[in-house]
């Protein structure tokens, strides 16, 4: 016979409960920073849509890459591990991909 401690053992009831508000304003802000990454990915891919012809192509394909790395980071930090679904929902063009080594 083995006998397990309880899961809460040598903590009281207001130390699990900060531990649970705290582990709550950590998601919360792993989601909203998730948030602010995915905007500057949709502004970076739109200036490069918009703009990306002319001589600033390079710098812009740059400030996209710059910009989907950040979130796929995050992506990640958030437990969010394959970014499949995420290229084809923002439509992340191939030359971006290619700059991060993820096409």
């Amino acid at each position: 016979m083995s006998i397990r401690m309880p899961s809460n053992f040598g903590r009281s009831g207001a130390q699990e409960s900060a531990l649970d508000l705290l582990g709550h304003e950590i998601l919360a802000e792993k989601a909203a920073a998730l948030g602010r990454a995915g905007q500057r990915v949709d502004e970076a891919l739109a200036k490069l849509r918009e703009n990306g012809e002319g001589g600033d192509r390079n710098r812009l394909l740059k400030e996209a890459a710059e910009a989907v790395h950040a979130y796929f980071i995050q992506r990640e930090l958030c437990g969010l591990r394959k970014h499949d679904a995420v290229i084809r929902e923002y439509d992340i063009p191939r030359a971006v991909l290619v700059r991060i080594g993820a096409s």
